[in-house]
């Protein structure tokens, strides 16, 4: 029987198998050839102190024990290609993930996405970063994989409630991520590994009899005495179908534009709203790991902080440590931003959206928009920093000290937003009440992170996509839309998740619903 142990290293211990084994055997008081095999089921930092430790869950199995290497396998999907339809809206983590487990019930996904495949999107993200332009229905946040697959890749979620995290995890392994993510703390699978991952989601989908049409986007939702019978293409095509899984994302402001006009229930969600924030990220592993040097044995520091400013949560939001800012503008005409990390988080600088809580009552100048006030709030903050910039995707920037003292930054150094930056006071961008809130936030973060508050730190503004601003109601039993039958709201867009794990579970829910409903 293997033994099961929680313990605590130095990093180098345990980076190195050798030196766990002799740590092991010394700890259990053991000879080291006793120990067969170590098998490392968790793995988190702990920085609290000055010397950084490694916090391991092993078991540890000794010579004659059993011993396999288990291996993550796909579950049986079944063909599909004849079976009852559902059209599933958006190749997002909670399209996909609903479509795997319609696959998995024995019923045909349609998969409408109004954006290019995984690959195709690259020469698009390539256009607005270098030279500005805007594709509508392809950039950072539309297109095959949604907003997290050229947005970092993280998988953790502090939704534990929501659903079983380990089963999306390890479907993801089994689509070919590493298995590394079912031991990390704070699993990342990486900007540059997560699309060959989707590409193979997709070809399974396809595989097993499924549909997946690329730009393609809806722009009508066909619903007769309240109830679903498909949806028209922008093609003018009908595609017929009994259910719809709507898993648009929180960027589909058309969606919810034609929800709202089609008089289909929708309401306004408070979100948050702020900055991204970039710093050298050796400030960031000194302050972190109290050290000049974090060494070879430590990896990137990330950092999470919160603080309560003038009855507002003002956090970290989206961290990614050794990485860079991006454009993730979804119109002309708007500047928006956001932060990802390769793999091997191994840039030279640090960056974290640094956002505000903001309530209902915050949208009151955009109340003649209704259920959209949250919205159109969005969307002019985001017009206003596209101007301000020059009316190009330069981003309104400003040293992090010179912002709280009001000051116009007399240079920019180059950051890692590629298509540059203008130097703006950034009170201009923001409503007062958000600026005051941000300017003594920044003061109180530097308290609890010596070092932080800092004019080597460049503020980028707007992070502005943090969440939907609009929340599609739904039943919490059935999970289907209050008013229209056959209508499932689903993941980030319609405001029942934040993250691509959290996206996946709610996915695969709906999907659960909607099945149980046409047997």
């Amino acid at each position: 029987m293997p033994r099961e142990l929680l313990i605590q290293v130095a990093p180098e211990v345990a980076a190195n198998l050798t030196l766990l084994n002799e740590h092991l055997a010394k700890l259990m008081h053991v000879k080291t050839a006793e120990i067969q095999h170590v098998a490392i089921l968790k793995r988190s930092i702990d920085a609290r102190q000055r010397a950084v430790k490694i916090n391991l869950k092993v078991n540890v199995f000794f010579q004659g024990e059993s011993f396999e290497e288990s291996k993550i396998e796909l579950p049986d999907y079944k063909n599909v290609a004849n079976a009852q339809e559902v059209i599933v809206v958006g190749a997002g983590p909670a399209g996909l993930f609903a479509a795997l487990q319609l696959i998995e019930l024995g019923v045909k996904p349609i998969v409408i996405e109004r954006g290019k495949d995984v690959r195709g999107r690259r020469r698009d993200l390539k256009a607005i970063n270098r030279d500005g332009i805007v594709n509508e229905d392809s950039n950072y946040c539309f297109g095959e994989g949604g907003a997290g697959t050229y947005s970092d890749g993280k998988l953790y979620t502090r939704s534990k409630k929501r659903g079983d995290v380990d089963r999306i995890l390890a479907l993801l392994v089994a689509f070919g991520a590493t298995p590394e993510i079912m031991v990390e703390a704070h699993p990342h699978i990486g900007t540059n590994k997560l699309p060959q991952i989707i590409q193979d989601i997709r070809e399974k989908i396809i595989e097993c009899g499924g549909q997946v049409l690329f730009e393609t986007r809806v722009t009508d939702i066909l619903i007769k005495d309240r109830e679903i019978q498909g949806v028209i293409t922008q093609n003018g095509d009908v595609i017929e179908a009994k259910k719809i899984i709507l898993a648009t994302g929180h960027s589909a402001r058309d969606i919810f534009e034609l929800l709202d006009k089609k008089k289909v229930l929708i309401e306004a969600k408070p979100f948050a709203l702020g900055v991204r924030a970039e710093h050298p990220q050796s400030l960031i592993d000194t302050i972190q790991y109290s050290c000049d040097f974090r060494g070879e044995f430590l990896p990137p520091a990330p950092y999470s902080i919160v603080k309560q400013v003038n009855g507002r949560g003002m956090y970290s939001f989206c961290m990614c440590p050794g990485g860079v800012i991006a454009p993730c503008a979804t119109s002309p005409g708007e500047v928006v931003t956001n932060g990802w990390s390769p793999s091997k988080r191994d840039q030279a600088t640090a960056n974290s959206g640094i956002v505000v809580e903001l309530k209902l009552e915050d949208f009151k100048p955009f109340a003649k928009f209704g259920a959209l006030a949250g919205m159109e709030f969005q969307k002019a903050i985001e017009q206003k920093a596209w101007h301000l910039a020059g009316e190009t995707q330069k981003v309104p920037a400003q040293r992090m000290v010179d912002f709280t003292q009001s000051k116009v930054s007399s240079d920019i150094p180059k950051t890692s937003y590629v298509p540059g930056t203008t130097s703006v006071e950034l009170g201009q961008v923001f409503p007062a009440f958000l600026t005051q809130i941000m300017r003594e936030g920044f003061v109180q973060f530097g308290k609890s992170m010596r070092g932080y508050y800092t004019n080597d730190a460049i503020l980028h503004a707007p992070e502005s996509r943090t969440s939907s601003p609009v929340r599609i109601p739904r039943d919490n039993a059935t999970l289907e839309h209050l008013e229209i039958k056959g209508l499932y709201p689903c993941g980030e867009g319609a405001g029942y998740a934040g993250g691509i794990i959290s996206a996946a579970i709610d996915g695969e829910k709906c999907a659960i619903k909607c099945v149980e409903t046409m047997k």
